[in-house]
């Protein structure tokens, strides 16, 4: 098994025991390979929820560059909702994880396609 496969294997399990929720493995591979070299580095692999330069960037980043959505208040909401979800007390939140509840939260799975 591939270490991109390990890290899909890990970030699945994270999904369904930390925020409950079943992950469309599809979905979660095309989310990992979307986050490219970084999910290899151990700084770049997580989301540090308690900076706001790194809030800033998934915001950036990720919700407006990639997904498309417009710059607004709703999406630093749902940043926190995301992070609630997946629990302020676990230290480790991975970055294809965050993406991924993003993604469904905001019904962007057609960018994955």
């Amino acid at each position: 098994m591939s270490a991109r496969e390990e890290l899909i294997k890990k970030y699945a399990a994270d999904l369904k025991e930390k925020c409950g929720v079943t992950p469309n493995m599809d979905l979660l591979t095309k989310v990992t390979i979307g986050c490219g070299p970084s999910i290899y580095n151990a700084d770049a692999s997580t989301v540090a929820a308690t900076q706001h330069s790194e809030i800033d960037t998934v915001r950036k980043n990720f919700l407006i560059k990639k997904l498309g959505l417009p710059n607004g208040p709703d999406l630093e909401a749902a940043i926190n909702t995301v992070l609630e979800k997946y629990g302020h007390s676990n230290k480790h939140k991975y970055r294809a994880v965050v993406y991924y509840l993003l993604t469904v939260h905001f019904k962007k799975e057609s960018v994955y396609k």
